[in-house]
This record gives structure tokens, C-alpha cells and sequence, in this order.
């Protein structure tokens, strides 16, 4: 029985911050301290809205997700959106766990709007030190939150501490390989400059985390469909926790 943790709030006194992801076109400062929920989510049903739904597809095909049942858990999830379109396509309970408590309202709304008010719930959480016990969860995603970890390596350990053996993550930022190119172009010419980096550069830091913490079975995706020679897709990492 998964328990529902509706706004079970811990003390927000922790000064390393895991901002809310489908925060792109927020400034860094709003990013890394959490603040303009209402801004968060305004982009979450406005310019980012897109993104949601192709995300949470090529998810559910690229992990195998639509029969599996279980935990999910969404860290930095902000508004939830992403989570929302998870639950349409899974039977997993899905886990809002963020730095910011604001959002919560908001996630729980929409989820009842869509009829998965008892499929989720929501907790106060720091990437780096996650409020789940070991081996608690079957899956973790997250868009757009690792970026603002300021101990990467530690944010990645914790996430491989609560999977599941067997579990599964799928860690990054920008787009799913399936977002029409023409929707991408548009969402990242309104983002101008601040999306802008070297993807080569994140690629070679995932890789260098993945061997530091001895997780063997990972793969590095950097989406390009045809077309997207000048669109930026963004890098996300996919990993499995051992069995043994």
C-alpha cells in the first residue's frame, strides 16, 4: 500500500537546493532558490506545455513503463505536469518530490482534474539527500533539475540509493527525441541565451559521475531528430540499479 503524503512538509532550511524542473526560461537565481512557483507554473501551461505530454510517450516506450506497476518518483517536478501525463499512460503511483512545497497545491489540482487525485502524491525533497529509504522506488525521472544540483555526484548516488534493484532513472534536460522540431526551435528562441551549452561538455560530466559511482549499465542520450541540426534537444542520462 503506497501511503499518500500530501503535504508532509519538512523544515525548507536546507541550503543545497533541487529547483523545479520546466523552469528553463526562469532566471538562475529563481531556479536555484525555488521561488517563483507561480512563474513555474504560468511556463508549465504556457510556453513549455509542448513538452510534457512527448516526454512522457517516448518515457513510457524507452522504459517499458505502461504495464509496470509500482513507485515512480519525479524529482524536481515543480508544477507536476510531467507527472500528470505519466499517470495517462502508467498504472505506477507517481511521487511529486521537490524543494518547493508551493507547487503542491497547484499538482494536486491538476492531478484531480484529470482524475488521478489517489495515484499521487507529493514530497518536500532535496536531491541530495532524499527523504526515501533504500531500494524504495522503481523509477525516477526528472527534466531540467539536475543542472541546479550543486553536488551532482551526490544527487546521482541518492538516486541510485532509492531505486529498486532491477529500477531504473532517466535524468536530463531540454527535450524528448519525439517533440516536434518545429515546437523545439520555437520553445528555445523564446528561452534566447540562457539554454544555451556545450552538450559535449555535460555529456563527458554524466559519464564521469556514472564511473565515480561504479553504475555500470547507463546510456547517454543526446537527441537530434532529422532537422535538428541548429536546435539544441538537450542531454538526459538512463541507468539501471544491479540486481546483485
Amino acid at each position: 500500500m503506497v501511503r499518500i503524503l500530501r503535504f508532509l512538509l519538512l523544515p525548507a532550511t536546507v541550503s543545497v537546493l533541487a529547483a523545479g524542473c520546466s523552469t528553463d526560461e526562469l532566471s538562475l537565481e529563481t531556479m536555484h532558490t525555488g521561488k517563483n512557483a507561480p512563474g513555474m507554473v504560468r511556463a508549465s501551461r504556457n510556453m513549455l506545455s509542448p513538452v510534457y505530454a512527448p516526454l512522457a510517450e517516448h518515457l513510457v516506450s524507452e522504459l517499458n513503463l505502461r504495464e509496470k506497476e509500482g513507485i515512480g518518483i519525479d524529482l524536481g517536478s515543480g508544477p507536476g505536469t510531467l507527472i500528470v501525463e505519466l499517470c495517462e499512460r502508467t498504472k505506477l503511483h507517481w511521487i511529486n518530490a521537490d524543494i518547493n512545497p508551493d507547487f503542491f497545491p497547484h499538482f494536486f489540482e491538476q492531478a484531480g482534474n484529470r482524475g488521478f487525485g489517489g495515484r499521487v502524491s507529493a514530497m518536500f525533497a532535496d536531491a541530495q539527500a532524499l527523504p526515501f529509504h533504500d531500494d524504495y522506488a522503481d523509477v525516477v525521472v526528472s527534466r531540467g533539475s539536475f543542472p541546479f544540483w550543486e553536488d551532482k555526484t551526490r544527487g546521482f548516488r541518492e538516486i541510485y540509493r532509492v531505486l529498486k534493484p532491477g529500477g531504473v532513472a532517466y535524468i536530463g534536460r531540454g527535450f524528448s527525441e519525439n517533440l516536434p522540431v518545429k515546437t523545439a526551435r520555437a520553445i528555445r528562441a523564446k528561452q534566447g541565451k540562457m539554454m544555451k551549452y556545450d552538450r559535449a561538455e555535460k555529456v563527458e560530466e554524466l559519464r564521469q559521475i556514472m564511473n565515480t559511482l561504479g553504475i555500470k549499465t547507463f546510456r547517454i542520450h543526446r537527441p537530434a531528430p532529422a532537422g535538428s541540426e541548429d536546435v539544441n534537444y538537450g542531454v538526459w542520462i538512463e541507468f539501471y540499479k544491479s540486481e546483485s
